[in-house]
């Protein structure tokens, strides 16, 4: 059976079209029909990808490919829009479109007292479209219109409460950042147009081999790899999409956002981008070992040290927020030892409980009346037990335990680097030694979070009122003296439905998906991404994972407990207990003992102030320099200078032509002694 291309278009348009119904007819069809018309749109959208997905998996559906519209044809280059759907692109269609369905359910109760009620609905299923077009587009163009998309309704999203200085302020720095990321990437689509004199992906990837060894000039003297440079450009489109260091530093400021756009953003759609990217570009990345070098090195960066700053984090938004940026790391250190399967495996793992946290995280907050600090919190776990056990659900598959779909995708991600190290250089034991160690500091942040918000005093009844007895509500950014509450049921349906398969899907999915087998891990079957990934023999690193620990899901989790990665992860477990619950005065007391540390941690290494005052700054000043520059030298000096200067001229000259014949006989007669002194000079 075929995918049919009409299924294709009412996957991307029926998104774009209940946004053009919300955004631009709002006020006719009112709240009710904003909501409706784009539950509906994703809801179809979702629905559709679900069935592509069985198709190609349940029925042995051939991969779609086809241009279904010529944009422009200049000479020998033509630029398309089309599809491409096998089994990487429908398992992210799928990803995509239930977590944003559920995002748009919960939008219901999280934004129901805004007044841009319509217009935020519009927008986020304007996203939704906009990530679709980016994964299942079939040539660079394309997927450079949806990159550019994604980041547009970003800036959108995040600062959608625009009269709040800090929402503009995040939105700006989401939307420069990323651009110094997409120059990178777009020299990368500029250098596969030069090289291979087309943009699409089935060709390029075709004649990948003809680059190999291949070299190219820059600067007089120095011959670079082209498949280095090329895939160095495109994963700096990456390092700025997905948030890597030190092109990281938008995505915890973008919890200015609404809590649904964070869940939006963060788990499924824009800030995967760029792995899925990379993993779809692995058959260049396979033909330089150095730029996948440069991949694992940012990539286990990212993973531990962003997660270090979670630890000294009060926000209850941005400890989840520092939590993606090093499962990011995660993610992109997989890519950077040719594991692409395991990361994208991981991607959508992740993308069910970190939805399922960040949505978990919005609860608390409107239980607590906007209340967003967990030093204000505490004891809420008898206010909000749906909340809490589905933020319990979170944790667990976060920090990795067994059974857990976290587990299964982080820990192939482990095993896999560990193998990586065994025969590769530093670079690939820094990889190694990062995911695990990362494994310690990610069970304690989230632990820490969980024990400061549900657990221990009710520290939100010291705040309830100022020092002199009276009532500290505003009406709108504090919780007064209400005591909190479990959200409605469109906040907590959503819950429950992202903590399903944060628990069971990795157990069902990891043998297909991974290793080539079943689910119970007995049976043999085609790989899943067979087709869509491609990895060169000698570093398939998930496939040496198969050979060494799966026996099925259920022996690789037992497996788990005896792993380094776990007793790492109990250890930060047990610090977090200690130190957050049982007794919480230790934290005051480290966080004294440990200063220094502690305020490189909350000052984030440097890299706001290097980008803020730094980068952004120096253009600033370089920019005043130029002002300066072009009033005082170029207006000053050779413009208006040049003025004055035939002024001046003018003015003797006006002075000398004055009209009296004997003025000129006057000058005549100096004229000719002058001539002949010289004259007699000469001729003596």
């Amino acid at each position: 059976m075929a995918i049919s291309k009409l299924h294709l278009l009412i996957i991307v348009l029926a998104p774009l079209l209940g946004s053009i119904i919300a955004g631009l007819f709002g006020r006719q069809v009112g709240r009710a029909g904003a909501h409706g018309v784009t539950i509906v749109g994703v809801a179809a959208s979702c629905a559709l990808s679900i069935y592509v997905l069985w198709q190609l998996v349940g029925q042995g559906a051939a991969p779609f490919n086809e241009n279904l519209y010529t944009w422009f044809q200049v000479g020998n280059y033509e630029a398309h829009v089309g599809f491409m759907v096998d089994k990487l692109t429908a398992m992210m269609m799928v990803v995509v479109t239930f977590v944003s369905l559920l995002v748009h359910i919960y939008t219901i109760g999280y934004m129901h007292d805004d007044p841009g009620y319509q217009r935020f609905f519009s927008y986020i299923s304007l996203f939704t479209f906009s990530m679709l077009m980016l994964v299942m587009s079939n040539n660079f163009l394309q997927l450079f219109f949806g990159w550019e998309a994604v980041g547009l309704v970003s800036y959108l999203l995040i600062g959608f409460w625009f009269k709040k200085p800090t929402a503009v302020f995040a939105n700006l720095k989401a939307f420069l950042v990323n651009r110094v990321g997409d120059f990178g990437f777009l020299l990368g689509i500029a250098g596969v147009l030069l090289m291979f004199g087309t943009l699409d992906y089935a060709t390029v990837f075709a004649n990948a081999l003809n680059i190999q060894g291949s070299t190219i000039t820059i600067f007089a003297g120095h011959e670079w790899s082209v498949a280095t440079l090329i895939c160095i450009c495109l994963f700096i489109g990456a390092m700025g999409k997905s948030a890597q260091v030190p092109l990281h530093v938008w995505l915890p400021d973008s919890m200015e956002g609404p809590t649904p756009i964070s869940a939006l953003i963060h788990a499924a759609t824009m800030v995967t981008a760029g792995i899925f990217m990379v993993a779809r570009m692995s058959p260049l990345f396979e033909m330089s070992e150095t730029a996948l070098n440069f991949v694992l090195f940012i990539g286990a960066t990212t993973a531990l040290f962003t997660g270090l700053i979670g630890i000294v984090q009060n926000d209850i938004k941005r400890v989840v927020a520092y939590s993606t940026l090093s499962q990011l790391g995660y993610m992109t250190v997989a890519l950077g030892v040719s594991a692409y399967s395991a990361a994208v495996y991981h991607l959508m793992t992740h993308a069910f409980f970190k939805a399922l946290l960040f949505l978990a995280a919005g609860s608390v907050i409107i239980g607590m009346h906007h209340e967003q600090d967990m030093r204000k919190m505490g004891g809420l776990r008898k206010y909000m037990p749906i909340t809490y056990w589905t933020s319990l659900l979170g944790t667990l598959a976060l920090v990795g335990t067994p059974f857990f779909s976290g587990f299964y995708s982080k820990d192939t991600i482990i095993e896999a680097a560990h193998h990586a190290a065994e025969s590769g250089g530093w670079i690939a034991q820094y990889g190694y030694w990062a995911v695990l160690l990362g494994a310690f500091v990610t069970a304690f942040y989230s632990f820490r979070l969980l024990y400061m918000t549900f657990h221990g005093k009710e520290r939100f009844r010291d705040v309830a009122h100022d020092a002199h007895g009276h009532d500290a509500h505003d009406g709108h950014d504090q919780h007064g003296p209400h005591e909190p509450h479990e959200s409605p049921w469109v906040v907590t349906v959503p819950l429950i439905l992202l903590a399903i398969p944060s628990v069971l899907i990795g157990f069902f999915t990891v043998g297909p998906m991974l290793f080539g087998t079943d689910w119970s891990g007995h049976v043999e079957q085609l790989p899943f991404f067979l087709g869509a990934i491609d990895v060169a023999a000698a570093r398939d690193t998930v496939a040496m994972v198969k050979e060494a620990v799966w026996h099925g899901p259920t022996a690789f989790a037992l497996h788990g407990f005896v792993a380094p990665a776990f007793w790492l992860a109990f250890a930060g477990f047990a610090l977090a207990t200690v130190m957050y619950w049982w007794k919480p005065e230790l934290a005051t007391r480290a966080r004294r003992i440990f200063a220094l540390p502690v305020r490189v941690l909350e000052n984030k290494y440097g890299f706001d102030k290097l980008w803020i005052d730094g980068f952004a700054g120096g253009g600033v000043r370089l920019g005043r320099m130029s002002r300066a520059v072009d009033s005082n030298v170029i207006d000053g000096v050779a413009v208006n200078g040049s003025a004055r200067l035939v002024d001046f001229v003018a003015g003797l000259t006006r002075r000398v032509q004055s009209g009296f014949l004997y003025h000129y006989a006057f000058a005549m007669i100096l004229g000719l002694i002058v001539l002949l002194a010289v004259l007699i000079r000469t001729l003596s």
